[in-house]
């Protein structure tokens, strides 16, 4: 079998920064670091060396270095790192001298992650969630992407994965030995049973909230007529002049979004056009149009029209808008009266639309799967379903096969390259 290459690259941040550390994984990582410094330090302990051009031996830095032996490493193969100072010229130099080496070159983007990957040190799941890990920018992704990364999904699929194995072994020895005296006879009550409460487990993650309400954010969208107030409490809300404000109706012809993260949530608040049937302008009727169809896609809806009048959404809140105001528009008790120019109700209008959105996002305590994961998990589900549908063993085994190979997808068992190339193009170099 052809030995991979050994690669390399710099896997801290951009210098300069006060460390750079270059991480070298493959079956010569270890010669390089014989060229650089001599006699290999000790393994998984950080020793002091001075690295040395081999051609010209030339003092190159002086740096901690440590050497991982495969197959306990992170990748799986011989691994080493390099902690150097982090100017750009020492990393260059250093970066050169590794290139000179026979059979070692750059890594390509998710590299050092998908040798763990193919060696066996992670599944996709996890990988996955080192990749939402290095992407979160807010509390609740950090802790749904730990999860993830930390096996917790990975072990409920290997448990499911067994329990599925246990019910094809079942359905084998009907298969082979129905029509011989012994058999237990319990045992198609106990495979349908299984399948369907397997099934029923799986559906009620499916029914949690998806991933990617994480990653891409809430949507909060305004609306109401013209002239309630929409972009005025866009603006307080997000902290800044994010939309214009005229007391001419219909200036907000188009929508305006502004990602926040409040509160550890991801939210996106959209400005939208006011909402009237009488215009007769055409610009403003595309708008209107858009706010109609923003309304139908928003997680929240903060209505700032009259009572009643509103859109029918499962997470309305009402709004009461320009309460300091003698000619504000009065409405239900339920409405939360605010005053974007002197602030007051903002915080019980901000603590209400996050209380809102951390019901619609998955527990802190539970990882969340994604679309890639919740296609796999929904063919194990129907797949299992679909076994007490029949009382044909054959047809029973044939399911069963069915959620095995789903489940072994959904680990990375069994995958297409173009699959693998999507999952770990999405990391850095240095990953």
């Amino acid at each position: 079998m052809h030995s991979p290459d050994t690669i390399f690259a710099l896997s801290s941040g951009a210098p300069p920064a006060a460390i750079g550390i270059i991480r070298i994984s493959g079956p010569a990582a270890f010669d390089v670091v014989r060229g650089l410094v001599g006699p290999l330090p000790p393994s998984r302990r950080a020793s002091l060396c001075v690295l040395r051009s081999p051609e010209t031996k030339e003092h190159l830095d002086q740096a901690l270095i440590l050497i991982f032996p495969g197959p306990n490493s992170a990748t799986g193969e011989d691994l080493a790192e390099l902690h150097l100072h982090g100017g750009r010229a020492v990393i260059r130099a250093v970066e050169e001298a590794i290139q000179a080496f026979q059979g070692v070159r750059h890594a390509e983007a998710g590299e050092f992650t998908r040798r763990s990957f193919a060696n066996g040190r992670m599944d996709l799941n996890e990988a996955e969630g080192l990749a939402d890990l290095l992407s979160a920018e807010t509390e609740w992704q950090r802790r749904a992407a730990n999860l993830m990364f930390g096996g917790a999904f990975s072990a409920a699929i290997e448990q499911w994965r067994q329990e599925v194995l246990h019910l094809s072994a079942l359905t084998e020895a009907e298969l082979d030995f129905s029509d011989e005296d012994g058999v237990d006879s319990q045992n198609n009550y106990t495979i349908t049973d299984s399948c369907t409460n397997l099934s029923a487990e799986i559906a009620r993650l499916l029914a949690a909230p998806p991933a990617e309400k994480l990653k891409d954010g809430l949507r909060v969208v305004l609306a109401g007529p013209p002239n309630s107030g929409k972009s005025t409490l866009l603006n307080a809300l997000v902290g800044r002049d994010a939309a214009i404000v005229s007391d001419i109706a219909g200036t907000t012809r188009d929508m305006i979004e502004v990602p926040v993260s409040m509160q550890g949530v991801v939210l996106i608040f959209t400005d939208t056009a006011g909402l009237r049937d009488d215009s007769e302008d055409v610009i403003e009727k595309i708008g209107i149009d858009r706010s109609h169809a923003a309304m139908q896609q928003a997680d929240i809806i903060l209505w700032l029209g009259t009572q009643g009048s509103g859109p029918i959404h499962p997470n309305l809140i009402e709004v009461a808008t320009k309460s300091d105001w003698n000619g504000h528009v009065s409405k239900s008790g339920d409405a939360i009266a605010v005053s974007a120019v002197s602030g007051a109700g903002m915080s019980k209008l901000l603590d209400t639309v996050a209380r809102t959105a951390k019901t619609l996002l998955p527990p802190t305590d539970q990882f969340a799967v994604n679309a890639r994961q919740r296609s796999f998990l929904g063919r194990t589900a129907d797949a299992l379903s679909a076994c007490r549908e029949t009382e044909d063993w054959l047809i029973i085994a044939e399911h069963l096969r069915q959620a095995r190979l789903a489940l072994d997808a959904l680990t990375g068992r069994a995958h297409t390259e173009d699959l693998l190339d999507t999952i770990f193009g999405k990391f850095c170099v240095g990953k």
